[in-house]
């Protein structure tokens, strides 16, 4: 891999909260001010791609405490039975209601992933939905999102979901450089109508969308390592995984991480999928057998090295944002968990704190521990 540079000078990032604002160090945030104006845009490509987020950023942004009742209606056996790499898109409908009107809207699927797509009843799958058909509804704007479905009609599946949920909200808490997601609340039905289940689900932004919106190219080169990390994010990122208890990443494979260039020739790395952490603790995640831990509950440092700085930055962001996180498992959200789930979530979290809260351990723990290579 080798460095390069996006020209032009930093880009507008889109407006973030107050609250989320805070827990960033002032460096970073001040560092994605624009630094000149920019042109009016006048190619017409451009303003229908400037449109489609400003019209998507309302779906987005209505994520509110109300999780979106949809009905996606497709030929379940066929997709259960598209195993291959890159399976074909299939024709489906999504069902829901918009400003007190029932809408149905033709929208094509096609599964994705791995572990998943070989796994489970209903397999993850990225949806295709037609600028023309969602005028005037609340997908208008989107484009190819993920769907991140049931693996099993079972409520402790569907708590795994409910996590994983809670996870994008905390990471897009600690910085903006993150994917935006939405709960649905998801009744799968074949095409005769026979209803297969019902489960929470999310809607996971797509990755070029996220760089787009964002302002920042997507690097889709594998082979960056520590040496190419923007330092804040490096770190952020590899405590983030840490906090959760999830090994089941790579940077330098692009492994459930996204690449973010930046100006410099330097990349932000954005994390996603993280349904093999041991906060989430599904019954099939496993650890790696390459790494020296037999329970995916087990914390293991898999970030790369920045300045040790870094790292103290990132603990003290991490100890003013420990309110809000925590408060995100009492909101309207939270209560839709177990108890006793968010009881042993909370737990985890704390022995993270004890952990950056004694300097020795953080040191030896993460800092020390941090991956010098690949």
């Amino acid at each position: 891999m080798t460095r390069h540079s996006t020209g032009r000078g930093l880009i507008r990032i889109v407006a973030v909260s107050t609250a989320v604002l805070a827990l960033l160090p002032a460096a970073v945030a001040g560092a994605q001010a624009p630094k000149a104006k920019q042109k009016k845009d006048k190619d017409p490509a451009a303003k229908v791609e400037k449109d489609k987020l400003k019209a998507a950023a309302k779906f987005w942004d209505k994520n509110d405490d109300t999780p979106l009742a949809v009905t996606l209606t497709t030929n379940i056996k066929r997709i259960r039975g598209d195993k291959g790499e890159t399976g074909p898109w299939r024709d489906a409908t999504l069902s829901f209601v918009n400003d007190g009107k029932p809408v149905s809207m033709p929208i094509r699927i096609k599964t994705r992933g791995i572990w998943r797509k070989k796994n489970c009843e209903f397999p993850p799958v990225r949806l295709n939905i037609a600028r023309a058909s969602s005028q005037g509804t609340v997908f208008f704007g989107l484009d190819r999102p993920k769907l991140v479905s049931y693996c099993r009609d079972d409520d402790m599946y569907e708590q795994w979901i409910l996590q994983e949920f809670q996870l994008y909200r905390i990471y897009s808490m600690l910085t903006p450089m993150s994917h935006r997601a939405r709960l649905v609340k998801m009744t799968y039905a074949d095409e005769g109508g026979k209803v297969q289940a019902t489960r929470y689900a999310i809607i996971l932004e797509e990755p070029e969308v996220m760089a787009q919106r964002l302002g920042f190219p997507q690097m889709k080169e594998k082979g960056a390592g520590p040496d190419f990390m923007e330092p804040h994010h490096g770190a952020l990122v590899g405590v983030f995984e840490y906090f959760i208890g999830n090994t089941d990443f790579s940077i330098f494979a692009l492994h459930n991480i996204e690449l973010l260039a930046q100006p410099d020739g330097n990349v932000i790395p954005v994390p996603m999928d993280f349904d093999f952490s041991g906060v989430v603790n599904a019954r099939y995640a496993t650890p790696d057998p390459k790494i020296n831990i037999t329970r995916v509950r087990e914390r293991l440092f898999r970030g790369y090295c920045v300045p040790a700085e870094e790292f103290t930055k990132v603990f003290e962001q991490f100890r003013q944002g420990k309110a809000p996180i925590y408060a995100l498992y009492d909101d309207t959200i939270g209560k839709l968990m177990r108890k006793d789930y968010v009881e042993s979530t909370l737990k985890y979290y704390d022995e993270f704190y004890k952990t950056i809260n004694n300097s020795r351990d953080a040191n030896s723990e993460i800092v020390k521990a941090c991956i010098t290579g690949r």
